[in-house]
């Protein structure tokens, strides 16, 4: 059984978007009563996050980024994004949970990690807010690895949108590699096949954009035979995952057909493509309740014992 984080907080309910908004704090609800409900809850090492830090921020977002989100109060900052009073003071600590995550993981105290956080990260880029999130959790990570001594990353993104922030950020750095895949065309309109990197970044981006209706048997394969040819050409030191749940077929925001054991074979496809490696979980999308704590639940026993 591997040594496995959960990191979590109650932070995290005090983004409160209007209540006919899609990303709200019962998803979290809803996980956290299947997992303490399941036979292993007592298996996984609950962890507490930390408040990521204004340098840690800047790391990956511009000056103004930051101050934008942190003056504001309430509104919203894109047609989908939406600003509570709680929303600042979560989000610094839903980026601060993937680098406890990976502080945990230098100092041995885990291997892998789960990191259940909102508002959700891949969407907000260098310079502005987008698609529910504020700060981009995994690429906020990806530096905070990179300083911990992990030189090279990995991050894998299967949420259903493509991950239009992190691609950008990092499309000009070969030390990080972005693969996705992604429903399309669908929101955000970004992540085509031939979207590859830049300068000398080129080739350190992968993107395998999706028709509507793909399920269990293609991911299947990308998990287990692409992303392993990835892993082993890329060889990362370690892996962040973004890892949205709207994929399902019971999700009302996609078009998707990945079932239970779908969702089980990315995660196995995801373990073994990264065999030895350090590997965490940032909580991306996600929006039927039942189907998401399902899917976080499926993921986190595949952690514990695949």
């Amino acid at each position: 059984m591997k040594k496995v984080g959960f990191i979590y907080d109650d932070v995290f309910l005090r983004h409160t978007p209007p209540g006919w908004h899609p990303e709200n704090p019962d998803r979290l609800k809803g996980i956290i009563n299947r997992l303490e409900s399941s036979t292993f809850a007592k298996e996984v090492i609950h962890i507490r996050p930390k408040k990521a830090t204004h340098d840690e921020l800047a790391a990956v977002h511009s000056q103004g980024h930051i101050e934008r989100v942190s003056n504001t109060r309430e509104g919203y900052l894109d047609p989908d994004t939406y600003m509570s009073e709680g929303s600042y003071e979560a989000a610094l600590y839903a980026a601060g949970a993937v680098i406890e995550a990976i502080h945990q993981i230098k100092q041995g105290e885990i291997e892998r990690a789960f990191c259940a956080v909102r508002p959700p990260g891949h969407h907000a880029e260098h310079d502005r807010a987008m698609g529910f999130c504020l700060f981009n959790n995994v690429a906020v990570g990806a530096r905070a690895a990179q300083r911990e001594g992990f030189e090279k990353v990995l991050i894998i993104d299967f949420d259903v949108h493509h991950g239009n922030g992190t691609e950008h950020i990092f499309e000009e750095d070969p030390t990080v590699f972005y693969f996705s895949t992604h429903q399309y065309p669908h929101y955000p309109g970004t992540g085509g096949r031939n979207d590859r990197g830049k300068g000398p970044g080129e080739g350190f981006t992968m993107n395998i954009p999706l028709p509507a209706g793909t399920g269990d048997k293609e991911f299947k394969g990308i998990y287990n035979d692409v992303l392993k040819e990835v892993a082993d050409e890329f060889r990362p030191d370690i892996v962040l995952v973004s890892a949205g749940y709207d994929i399902h077929i019971e999700d009302p925001l996609a078009s998707l057909n990945v079932t239970n054991e779908g969702i089980m074979e990315i995660v196995r496809g995801i373990n073994r493509s990264c065999q030895g490696v350090p590997i965490i979980y940032s909580l991306e999308g996600g929006y039927n309740i039942r189907a998401l704590s399902t899917s976080v639940l499926i993921t986190i026993e595949e952690l514990l014992y695949d």
